[in-house]
């Protein structure tokens, strides 16, 4: 497993964690199904501390990416429960889309550039 941390960046190192899964989901690199390294081998691999890899795994298991198996470990479990998934998106993008009016980014722009990203993602 192929996970690139950055240890100068302001963002919480379990978040990028989480995102690096999810990017991975999404690109299919991971497939239902597919374990997960356990707790202590992904912390050791990548160097961070075993806590913040099991809080990152909790975040994914809570928001519906990965399930805890007792036989095979943590793995890739997407949600499709599309409702909550939808409005969870809206949220995020008013957000995202307040920030590009505030920079006077232009609606054709920011259209152009979901479809340059959502074109790297394999869809459902």
């Amino acid at each position: 497993m192929y996970i690139e941390i950055d240890f100068n960046s302001d963002e919480a190192l379990y978040l990028q964690l989480c995102n690096q899964i999810i990017m991975g989901i999404a690109t299919s690199r991971f497939h239902e199904g597919d374990p997960l390294p356990s707790v202590r081998a992904l912390a050791e691999a990548i160097g961070i501390n075993m806590h913040t890899v099991n809080k990152a795994y909790s975040v994914l298991r809570d928001e519906g990416y990965v399930r805890v198996d007792r036989r095979r470990g943590t793995v890739i479990a997407v949600d499709i429960d599309e409702l909550r998934a939808r409005e969870e998106l809206k949220k995020n993008l008013k957000v995202l889309l307040a920030r590009s009016s505030c920079k006077n980014i232009p609606k054709r722009e920011v259209h152009e550039l979901i479809d340059e990203i959502y074109g790297e993602y394999e869809t459902y």
